[in-house]
């Protein structure tokens, strides 16, 4: 079987932390893979606030964002109270997307998970892809 194998990144743009909950476990009595993609969600939605961007504005009052796409790579697993640090960077940046690389790390620095997702620019007022505004361009390339 072919895998997508990801790499960590050098060094992540912002981190993201939370507590692993009850809700968060599956039958296994760990993280379930749902859970996770919810926790990679928050970690985007928390780093775009800090660019002063949301998933539904990124800048101009009408372009947000479409998940394009996303991988993920487990590497360990992680139990009920464990702190997560979802360590995120933006990258591969084109006109009307880019990347989100991330690192999920739980108590101790035990690697839980790589991931990485696919983002387009989308206007929701028109209902198709849209360029990335000039505003987020030069938010990001601040970084």
């Amino acid at each position: 079987m072919s895998r997508i194998k990801l790499a960590p990144l050098d060094h992540y743009q912002s981190i993201y932390e939370t507590t692993v909950e009850v809700t968060d476990l599956n039958y296994g009595n760990h993280l379930g893979n749902d859970a996770l993609v919810g926790i990679i969600h928050r970690a985007r939605v928390h780093f775009l606030h800090w660019l002063g961007a949301s998933e539904n504005n990124l800048g101009d009052g009408k372009t947000g964002i479409l998940l394009a796409d996303l991988i993920v790579n487990y590497k360990g697993e992680s139990f009920l109270f464990d702190k997560l640090g979802v360590e995120s960077s933006i990258g591969g940046v084109s006109s009307k997307g880019f990347r989100m690389f991330h690192r999920i790390t739980a108590t101790q620095g035990r690697l839980i998970a790589l991931a990485e997702t696919g983002i387009v620019a989308f206007n929701y007022q028109k209902r198709k892809v849209a360029p990335i505004p000039e505003s987020f361009f030069s938010k990001i390339s601040d970084l």
